[in-house]
């Protein structure tokens, strides 16, 4: 959906909206648009502003790339992302398109080069990171050449209460004030309406139309699983159902980060850790090789992943809770943006509440702060939680209307929960609290509290005399995992709230409806244990599943030649293998088996630039597998009887990852 808030649409001639087309099929080689691309992109070339709310692999840069192939002058980008840089800019001159980076990675003379090409008007697009825009000498440098737009990427940054706030965000407002009449574009994967509106007001962008496409990304399942052995979890959700996928890891710890890649090594699977810790060498080696590398798994903080365009990214796990909606949806995005198959997993148990509180109440920031990141919590905790749909819980949270009767494609609609009535079990906890706290005048955390319901006589129950109160054994008929999770889910629900460093447990304000029976607690039941792991389960299959998904068995070797003749031909480059083809533009090709140039053409994702310096290669893989398996070719060219389905019947294709 979209909407103008008030503003007047730009007029687009039909000359103009012809060379959208041209363009998106000469440089990028594809047929149409998806969603609002087509609208975004028509406005900005008619010199309007917009703000682009778009799904991680909706096809956002697009929106700017083309209006800077189009209008005159050279497309300024600004990203926070100088580590990505490079990949970004060697992606498009694979496209034919012009583009340079001017950063603290370069020279002088490097920067000099790129300079001078931007003042003679010989690139396309130049993409900067926000600092430099502080500098007097970026600013002149910009005033001096002929700038056609400016594309604000990621700009849920400039949102002080935001996940990923950076203060040189701050400063892009001067843009429309040094430029009035160039157009200005923000975009983000990722705002809540009061994030939108937060980035309207700080870029000062008060006449912009507004384009909101739906946040769904249907080919990601969600799945959230209670924790028990996270490491050993993760370990068999990537064995059974991600073998030699690529993939992301997300820790809340460096040490955690750490000793995860190392499990992870450990049994069969590659992964190499990335965190701020790590000197930036390392760093950047590490993310080099997650971008060139097939089949490689990242074990990282947060500080990883923004910007990452590799399209076959098949799962991001998460082994502690994020902090808010907003950087869960941003981390899971990175998975699937080529629109194959993914999974979005996650192993969340009662710790990682009360750690996530604990930090909170410890925190820098004054207590409207505070207030903002409990609310973020909250909301996290909800999506856990919930029995409902948890892709219709995401859309929600972010302002658009789920599909009522669920995705199908998420744990509770694949397996709906059990739930049970808790409130008994939730008077039994409660009550627990309030008897320490009244007859003993103390506090203590959740481990305490469920031996005590337990009757477990352990060493700090004797030395406190906890025996002797009256709950003491009153929960035996729910086992230590049950009772984690009955907590787990009283603190979700704001039933019990956690205090001070050591994390104990107290009763809030909604606790006494509960203990005089006016209040009912329905609860998620638990899981039954997870079946053993066997360290061997990773290695057993290292072949990737979704690389070749829907493909007939007897095109999987011509699709795994072309695979390895990308490998080879990104190896010789330098360049991450995505920049010469996508997975789902091999997909497609070896569906097709096209015998011709012009045939290959007709692909998408093979624009003019690639076709000319690609094509001969990939027909040359082809002819040397013997032609389509079971077809013979006829004298004319096309696949004869037996072989694959002329080009028009087969099914429009999906553009992967629109760079």
């Amino acid at each position: 959906m979209s909407g103008t808030g008030g503003v007047t649409e730009m007029p687009v001639m039909d000359s103009e909206a012809s060379e959208v087309l041209a363009t998106l099929h000469r440089v990028f080689g594809y047929e149409a648009f998806r969603g609002e691309q087509e609208a975004v992109i028509e406005h900005v070339v008619a010199g309007g502003d917009a703000v682009v709310l778009m799904p991680t692999g909706g096809g956002k840069s697009l929106c700017y790339q083309i209006p800077a192939l189009i209008r005159p002058g050279t497309g300024v980008v600004v990203s926070p992302l100088i580590a990505l840089m490079q990949d970004q800019v060697d992606a498009l001159r694979a496209l034919g398109v012009r583009a340079g980076f001017v950063n603290s990675t370069q020279d002088f003379d490097e920067r000099r080069v790129v300079e001078a090409e931007f003042l003679a008007g010989e690139l396309d697009l130049l993409y900067l990171a926000p600092e430099r825009l502080r500098l007097e000498s970026t600013l002149d440098l910009l005033s001096r050449g002929k700038i056609s737009v400016f594309a604000i990427d990621e700009a849920h940054c400039v949102s002080q209460w935001g996940h990923d706030f950076r203060p040189d965000y701050l400063a892009l407002s001067l843009l429309g004030e040094h430029w009035p009449d160039v157009p200005r574009i923000a975009l983000t994967a990722t705002a809540t309406r009061a994030t939108h509106q937060e980035i309207t007001q700080r870029l000062n962008m008060p006449q912009a139309r507004h384009f909101v496409a739906s946040f769904d990304r249907p080919n990601i399942q969600y799945r959230i699983v209670p924790k028990a052995d996270p490491r050993k979890q993760l370990l068999t959700f990537l064995g059974q159902e991600h073998p030699g996928d690529a993939g992301i890891v997300y820790c809340l710890s460096r040490n955690s980060v750490e000793k995860t890649a190392e499990f992870l090594s450990r049994n069969g699977i590659e992964a190499v850790p990335y965190h701020a810790g790590l000197d930036a060498g390392t760093r950047a080696a590490h993310q080099s090789r997650f971008l060139r590398e097939d089949g490689l798994v990242v074990v990282a903080t947060i500080a990883f992943g923004m910007g990452i365009d590799k399209p076959d990214v098949r799962f991001v796990a998460h082994l502690d809770l994020p902090k808010s909606v907003e950087g869960y949806y941003q981390e899971t995005g990175r998975a699937g943006r080529d629109g194959l198959p993914s999974t979005a997993w996650m192993a969340y148990g009662l710790n990682d509440v009360i750690q996530q509180r604990k930090l909170i109440q410890s925190g820098e920031g004054d207590e409207a702060f505070r207030r903002r990141a409990q609310a973020h919590l909250d909301a996290m905790l909800a999506l856990c939680e919930t029995a409902r749909c948890r892709r219709g819980q995401l859309l929600a949270y972010f302002g658009q209307d789920p599909d009522p009767a669920g995705c199908g494609n998420c744990d509770t609609c694949l397996t709906p929960p059990e739930t049970w009535d808790g409130t008994v079990a939730a008077q039994k906890v409660l009550s627990t609290v309030v008897r320490l706290k009244r007859e003993r005048g103390q506090k203590f955390g959740a481990g305490q509290i469920i031996d005590i319901l337990l009757g477990k006589r352990t060493g700090k129950v004797i030395q406190f005399d906890h025996d002797q109160l009256s709950v003491f054994g009153i929960g035996e008929e729910l086992t230590e995992g049950e009772w984690r999770g009955v907590v787990r889910q009283l603190l979700a629900q704001g039933l019990l709230a956690v205090e001070g460093e050591y994390g104990t447990l107290v009763l809030t304000d909604s606790s006494a409806s509960v203990l005089r029976r006016e209040r009912e607690v329905p609860l998620r039941k638990e899981p039954g244990k997870p079946a053993a792991v066997r360290a061997s389960t990773a290695r057993a299959d290292r072949k990737p599943k979704a690389a070749a998904a829907e493909l007939p068995e007897e095109l999987l070797p011509a699709f795994e030649a072309l695979r390895a003749w990308r490998a080879e031909q990104a190896r010789e480059q330098g360049v991450p293998a995505y920049v010469i083809f996508h997975d789902a533009t091999l997909r497609e090709i070896v569906m097709l088996w096209p015998v011709s140039v012009p045939q290959l053409g007709t692909v998408g994702g093979v624009g003019e630039k690639k076709l000319a310096t690609y094509g001969d290669g990939v027909l040359a893989v082809l002819e040397s597998l013997g032609g389509p398996p079971g077809a013979a070719v006829a004298d004319d060219g096309t696949a004869g009887p037996g072989g694959p389905e002329p080009a028009e019947d087969l099914p429009e294709p999906e553009p992967d990852d629109w760079m």
